[in-house]
C-alpha cells in the first residue's frame, strides 16, 4: 500500500449525479481504498473514475487528507449559505468514494478529526456509510454530535454471507457489522443495514428478520445495475461480482431480483430501494 500525505484545498463537495436527490455535500477524508483488495473493492465504482484513480492500481493506494478538518471549519460557513439560498438542507454523506474508517484511519484519524469539526460546526444532518465495524471507535463522538444535528449511521452488509465463492473476503465479518448496527441502534442513533451492491440471499426472511431482531431501523436495497451509476450495471460488468452472483443465483444478477427481495423485507423492516433508500424514503 502507497500512503501519501496531502493538503487538500476543499473537503466539501457538492453532490451531484447519484448523490443530488440524496444530499447536498459528500466529503472523503481520503482519496483510495485500503478496502479496495477486499470483497467491496471488487466492484467498486470508485476504480473506474479516472480522475480519481490517476492510472494507480486500485486498492493499492490511499492519499490522507491531513488537513481536511481545517478545511471544512475555514469553508463550511460558505457551503452552509450556499445550500440556504438553495432552500434545502445542508446535508453530508461521509463517504461517497472511499471508507472513513479504513484501516490507515487509526494512524491518521482523520475521520475523527472531521467529525470533531462538525461537532463545532454541524450540518443539519450526516449519513455515515462504512464497511466495517471500526465506526465504533468513534461511538463517543458520534453520540455528541447526534445531539447536534440528525445522524444516521451506514454499514454495508451486501447479503448473509460471509464471501461469494471466487471474490475476496470482506473488510470486516457479518457478525461484526451486525453488531456494530446493534450498538448503534441500542444508543439511539437511526441505523440503516446497506445492501449495496446486493448478493444473491440464502435465506431471505431469515436475514431480513434478523436484521430486525438486532434494532436495525431499515435496509437499503441497491443493486449493481443502477447502483453503479449505469443504466445497465457496465461498470459492473467488467468485474468478477456478477459472475460470482450468477454461480450462486442466476436470477440475482438481474435488477427485478432487488425488487422480490424489497418485498420480502417489508415483511419486517422499513425499505428503501437505491437512490430512495439513501435519500431516506424508507416504505
Amino acid at each position: 500500500m502507497i500512503v501519501k500525505e496531502i493538503k487538500c484545498q476543499s473537503i466539501l463537495t457538492r453532490a451531484g449525479g447519484y448523490l443530488s436527490n440524496v444530499v447536498s455535500h459528500s466529503l472523503n477524508p481520503y482519496t483510495g481504498c485500503g478496502f479496495g483488495r477486499s470483497s467491496c473493492g471488487v466492484a467498486c465504482y470508485v476504480q473506474f473514475n479516472p480522475w480519481l484513480v490517476q492510472s494507480r492500481t486500485w486498492g493499492r493506494f490511499v492519499d490522507a487528507k491531513t488537513n481536511a478538518d481545517a478545511v471544512y471549519l475555514k469553508t463550511v460557513k460558505a457551503e452552509r449559505a450556499w445550500v440556504r439560498k438553495r432552500k434545502t438542507p445542508f446535508s453530508i454523506f461521509l463517504s461517497s468514494s472511499t471508507d472513513p474508517w479504513q484501516p490507515i484511519e487509526r494512524k491518521y484519524r482523520i475521520t475523527r478529526k472531521i467529525l470533531s469539526a462538525m461537532i463545532e460546526d454541524p450540518p443539519d444532518s450526516v449519513i455515515l456509510q462504512t464497511h466495517t465495524d471500526r465506526i465504533v471507535d468513534d461511538m463517543n463522538i458520534i453520540l455528541d454530535l447526534s445531539l447536534l444535528c440528525d445522524v444516521r449511521v451506514h454499514i454495508s452488509i451486501e447479503g448473509d454471507r460471509e464471501r461469494l465463492p471466487g471474490l475476496p473476503s470482506p473488510p470486516c465479518s457479518l457478525s461484526k457489522r451486525l453488531g456494530a448496527l446493534a450498538l448503534f441502534a441500542k444508543n439511539g442513533i437511526a441505523t440503516v443495514a446497506c445492501l449495496s451492491p446486493l448478493y444473491p440471499l440464502k435465506n431471505p426472511d431469515t436475514f431480513f428478520q434478523r436484521l430486525a431482531n438486532e434494532g436495525v431501523g431499515a435496509v437499503i436495497l441497491d443493486h449493481y445495475i443502477l447502483g453503479d451509476g449505469t443504466a445497465d450495471g457496465s461498470r459492473t460488468l467488467k468485474s468478477a461480482l456478477p459472475k460470482a452472483m450468477a454461480e450462486l443465483n442466476e436470477a440475482s444478477i438481474h435488477l427485478s431480483y432487488r425488487d422480490q427481495m424489497a418485498d420480502v423485507a417489508r415483511k419486517y423492516l422499513r425499505v428503501g430501494v437505491s437512490s430512495d433508500g439513501f435519500s431516506g424514503n424508507f416504505s
